[in-house]
């Protein structure tokens, strides 16, 4: 059991997996975060998040994921990500009523994926 995990070494495919796996990981976050850097106090304004927690969110989606993306103190922006998709899943999503999965509308099935991956 020890064995799965902590394997005595990676063997290739895992190691590209894992860069493949992070590298997407942070074009995502990237890609999610930078319309917010751009209106960083107002994007959530109609969510009533106070303009303060909506700059500290668009930071920390952006350079959260340009961390995870270049590999630069992963653990530490990768903790930031989870907070920010935790506060998500449950400041915005469980209190609009929103299932796990929906295709016909809103779910916090994204926010739920990016905080397990985080």
């Amino acid at each position: 059991m020890r064995q799965f995990f902590f394997p005595a070494q990676q063997t290739r495919l895992t190691s590209i997996g894992l860069l493949t796996l992070r590298a997407l990981f942070g074009i995502a976050f990237m890609l999610h975060g930078y319309p917010k850097l751009l209106a960083p106090f107002s994007w959530g304004a109609q969510l009533g998040i106070p303009p303060v927690f909506q700059a500290i969110a668009a930071f920390t989606e952006f350079g959260g994921g340009l961390a995870v993306l270049l590999g630069l103190l992963t653990p530490l922006a990768s903790l930031g990500l989870l907070i920010t998709m935790l506060v998500a899943i449950f400041s915005v999503h469980v209190p609009a009523g929103h299932p796990f999965v929906n295709p016909e509308g809103p779910s916090w099935e994204l926010a739920g994926m990016y905080a397990a991956i985080s």
